[in-house]
């Protein structure tokens, strides 16, 4: 090979090598590590896309949001923001007639909750907002959370309720069960441990007593004897049932009533 012949090579080789180390490396989406529950595992792997792209969940919600109207003059509205139980709630079955909006989302958290909290509650202007959450929180779907991470969430929530004139109600975490004895059931039941459950319940209460917000106890509604979710009212130890929801809605109609009697 001639000097000259060699020198040609070796800038086209440098060329080369140039143009690929300005390729822009591909995106790879993180992994989630495991948690030695594999139903929890596998549940997150599953909302990866969720988590990295739209952690609130905006887009469930957005086209509803937008095409809602104001509400009227005299309109009591309510948001239930909430979870899978709140989302599986059909409130129109249950509240017929009644401005009651439905904007739970299967399997959030409260930060999740907290990310939406304007498009999804402020900006619907009610009058009341009633939040059911903390289950997933405490099983770690979206990551570990102790209960001052999810209290500090919620005390957000009352606070930008509060500063939008708007009253709140706090529901209590409901009770869970392992009595079907599926795997699935077991491994949920174990995510939940029952004094974490009661230390945040008790937390809720004394908070609404302190900053004149209303508490929502479901929790003694549907507790057995042995201190785990009544077998009629859920058939899977977590969401409730129609006999599950037709109990609640009578005591989320009287706590409402509290919070619209109460000045916001």
């Amino acid at each position: 090979m001639t000097l000259r012949l060699a020198v040609r090579f070796a800038l086209i080789l440098l060329f080369a090598i140039s143009g690929l180390a300005q390729q822009p490396a591909p995106l790879l989406r993180p992994s989630i590590p495991a948690t030695g529950h594999p139903g929890l595992d596998e549940y997150r792997a599953s909302r990866l896309a969720i988590y990295t792209d739209d952690f609130g969940e905006l887009k469930r919600y957005r086209e509803a949001d937008a095409a809602l109207a104001s509400p009227a003059a005299n309109e009591s509205r309510v948001v239930f923001l909430g979870d899978s139980i709140t989302d599986y709630w059909k409130l129109a079955d249950y509240f017929p007639g009644k401005p009651y909006i439905n904007r739970g989302v299967d399997g959030q958290t409260t930060p999740e909750m907290l990310v939406r909290f304007r498009q999804d509650v402020i900006d619907l202007h009610p009058k009341v907002l009633l939040v059911l959450a903390g289950t997933n929180d405490i099983a770690g779907v979206t990551g570990p959370a102790r209960n001052e991470d999810i209290e500090a969430n919620y005390a957000s929530m009352a606070e930008l309720a509060r500063a939008h004139h708007i009253r709140v109600v706090f529901a209590s975490l409901l009770p869970a069960h392992n009595h079907n004895y599926t795997p699935e059931a077991k491994e949920s039941f174990a995510l939940r441990p029952r004094e974490r459950i009661l230390a945040l319940n008790a937390w809720l209460k004394d908070y609404c007593a302190k900053n004149g917000l209303v508490y929502l106890d479901y929790f003694s509604a549907f507790i057995d004897d042995r201190g785990m979710l009544r077998r009629d009212l859920s058939d899977d130890g977590l969401h409730p049932n129609a006999v599950g929801y037709k109990l609640m809605a009578p005591l989320a109609e009287e706590a409402i009533a509290n919070a619209l009697a109460n000045k916001p």
